[in-house]
């Protein structure tokens, strides 16, 4: 539509019918789903069997308004037009609804693209926390440490309880 507007670019040549019918892409399309919704209706089934009882039993039993005799040729020629111009219109309206989906697949593909490139980053960060907690000082690995050092500097361990009982008594004495 902006190219219609643009004063400065001359228009093409154009010929005939074509260059007065100029239909918004969109609009048709909207149209046409439109149509194509309501043709698959309940309802729009059950208006076409009344109309075609009524054209039948009218050009049947009344015989001054028959205007279309037995072999309903009129009663053909009105589905042959509606098949005509309701194929198109179904036909139009699936481009559209494939369009959409195509559209709606790539989005799908590329949110699961990230998804999987999260769930790959995630993997390594929890593998890399695996890592490091594989390396942190367990409660068994400590309380063997401290469990060896006490055997190996048992001595050192009385010498320093019997500094400390010392002390205690020294302070207790001097506070009496």
């Amino acid at each position: 539509m902006a190219d219609r507007q643009r004063l400065d670019v001359p228009r093409g040549r154009t010929r005939g019918l074509a260059s007065y019918l100029r239909l918004n892409n969109d609009a048709v399309g909207r149209f046409a789903e439109g149509i194509a919704r309501f043709l698959g209706t309940g309802r729009f089934l059950a208006v076409q069997t009344i109309l075609v009882i009524a054209w039948i039993a009218l050009n049947v039993f009344a015989v001054r308004l028959r205007w279309d005799p037995y072999p309903f040729i009129l009663l053909n020629l009105a589905f042959s037009t509606q098949a005509a111009y309701a194929a198109p219109l179904i036909l139009l309206a699936q481009n559209r609804q494939a369009d959409r989906d195509r559209v709606q697949a790539e989005e799908d593909r590329a949110r699961a693209a990230s998804t999987r490139a999260d769930t790959e980053y995630l993997a390594r960060e929890l593998a890399a926390l695996r890592v490091a907690i594989g390396e942190l000082a367990t409660r068994d690995f400590i309380r063997g440490e401290l469990n060896r050092l006490t055997d190996d500097g048992g001595d050192d361990g009385e010498k320093r309880e019997k500094k400390a009982k010392k002390r205690r008594e020294a302070t207790a004495g001097d506070i009496s």
